[in-house]
């Protein structure tokens, strides 16, 4: 047995907001009976993009993490209103459009916050992976196709396969401690959850500075250690670190101009430690 999944990568997310405009546009106004009841045209959709800027200074990057329902294998809205919610055999989850009518509770019972209640149609409502769609033989859900980036991805294929996507791929899903088994799955989650450290090497110069490539940094804490080379400015980036690790040891090593280390405490953020200095001797 098939059912859909789908990868998001917010390292390719550039918060274009197409996917919820699609879909505003699919369901505003619009009533899929046993499906969804018409949308709101105001208020909290069904898909919202978070934000996540990360740094400080010249050395900052923001992440932007679309979120929506999970459909769940394990769905907690179906285990709180079982006479509400279904589970489909292609996996996707329906809240149902009549059963549902006046149930705002059923809001609460998502622990993602992927669950809006329209007050207009009295009704609890989620994005329901476009099923109207797909039944009309759709190849992928509507945001799929206007996602200029590829950041999302839907696939249908067995559980077993996509297990193995997952652990071939490195995927994670959100808030896994819940242990509800979300069939939205993310790549590159370190970007929205994980700390970095950066700086810029520039070695001195007479009375000036410039920057320095081709240095060697090594950051090293507890298991940790990683190496990278200063690119053409002399910037360099450790990422994918976790919030709390450390405390870490920085290493600069050029063959021309030295060696420099300092110390890194603990991350509770990232970190930017802006200019790191060389000596030309």
């Amino acid at each position: 047995m098939t059912e859909w999944h789908m990868i998001i990568d917010p390292v390719l997310c550039e918060n274009c907001n197409n996917c919820v405009l699609a879909v505003k546009d699919e369901y505003v106004g619009n009533d899929f009976p046993g499906y969804t009841a018409p949308h709101p045209d105001q208020g909290q959709g069904v898909i919202r993009i978070g934000r996540v800027v990360r740094g400080s200074g010249s050395q900052i990057d923001t992440a932007y993490l679309p979120q929506l329902c999970n459909h769940c294998a394990d769905a907690p809205c179906q285990r709180y209103a079982p006479d509400v919610v279904r589970r489909r055999e292609d996996g996707i989850v329906i809240i149902d459009p009549e059963r549902a009518r006046g149930r705002r509770d059923l809001v609460d019972s998502c622990p993602y916050g992927a669950i809006v209640w329209n007050e207009a149609e009295q009704l609890p409502q989620q994005w329901i992976f476009d099923a109207h769609l797909l039944d009309q033989g759709w190849k992928e859900p509507r945001i799929q196709t206007v996602c200029p980036t590829e950041a999302i991805t839907c696939v249908r294929t067995t559980p077993a396969a996509m297990a193995a996507r997952v652990q071939a791929e490195g995927l994670e899903v959100l808030k896994p401690e819940l242990q509800t088994k979300p069939r939205v799955y993310y790549r590159n989650l370190y970007r929205v959850r994980d700390c970095f450290v950066a700086g810029s090497v520039a070695v001195v110069i007479g009375t000036g500075t410039e920057c320095c490539a081709g240095a060697t940094v090594t950051l090293e804490g507890g298991a940790t250690v990683q190496s990278v080379t200063t690119d053409h400015f002399g910037d360099f980036k450790f990422d994918g670190l976790p919030t709390g690790s450390g405390p870490y040891r920085l290493t600069v090593i050029h063959p021309d101009f030295g060696t420099v280390e300092s110390d890194v405490g603990r991350l509770e953020s990232s970190l930017s430690l802006g200019e790191i200095l060389l000596q030309n001797t």
